[in-house]
């Protein structure tokens, strides 16, 4: 087995790419967050503290239009309940490490880790100090990109109108495509894609939720239709 803290500069160095590709993501955030009333210290503490860019800007949407805090949990739960797979696929690297490193592996699991180790070929290589590495670096970019962000909103006005919000599009491009290696993937992703346009251009309510469920079963349909090895 591998030293624990093995890696953990090469785990920083191999989330870099990732971490440029979430500056606009992290400015909108911050800016979003002071332009929907929060003062400077609730700014920062989001994302301190929540850390999760897609749950910021849903909490936040939905603070603005006066929902509930049930509505909140229940919303943020469903957006980030793929986490729940991301740990059970990690959990043979991860469950026989001590507490004191499966826990901050744990709050600093996002999208980029999981698909950063994903792309691992080796997976020898994910010790607690490469997930940790990777996963530190990504908090620290995050937190930077969103505290720019916060200083931003207030000297330039109106950061929507710059559509920075196509920054979350393009990440997640650049963590699923390296992932499409088999044609049961490929045709779940394209399902996903036409589904969710399709239910959007109706303005059917959770389109993406519906979409990405939809493309996971299609994505098994076509595995075992064509016997897909695993």
């Amino acid at each position: 087995m591998a030293a624990p803290w093995q890696g953990f500069w090469s785990g920083m160095y191999n989330m870099l790419p990732l971490c440029l590709s979430v500056i606009p993501w992290g400015i909108l955030a911050g800016s979003v967050a002071v332009q929907s009333g929060l003062t400077l210290g609730q700014s920062i503490g989001m994302s301190a503290i929540l850390f999760a860019g897609a749950a910021q800007l849903v909490t936040l949407g939905l603070l603005a239009s006066g929902a509930s805090i049930f509505t909140i949990i229940i919303s943020v739960f469903f957006i980030t309940a793929q986490h729940f797979l991301y740990g059970l696929t990690l959990r043979e690297y991860v469950a026989v490490l001590k507490t004191r490193y499966r826990l901050p592996i744990g709050f600093l699991l996002t999208d980029e880790l999981f698909a950063l180790s994903c792309a691992q070929k080796n997976k020898q290589a994910l010790s607690s100090g490469y997930l940790i590495g990777a996963g530190l670096c990504f908090y620290l970019c995050w937190n930077l990109f969103s505290l720019l962000g916060i200083f931003m909103a207030s000297s330039i006005p109106d950061l929507a109108k710059y559509h920075l919000d196509f920054s979350i599009v393009a990440t997640f491009i650049t963590i699923v495509v390296p992932m499409i290696k088999k044609i049961s993937v490929l045709c779940g992703v394209g399902f996903s894609l036409a589904l969710s346009m399709l239910l959007s251009y109706f303005h059917v309510e959770g389109a993406v939720i519906i979409a990405g469920v939809s493309g996971m079963f299609f994505s098994v349909f076509i595995a075992r239709l064509t016997k897909e090895s695993t």
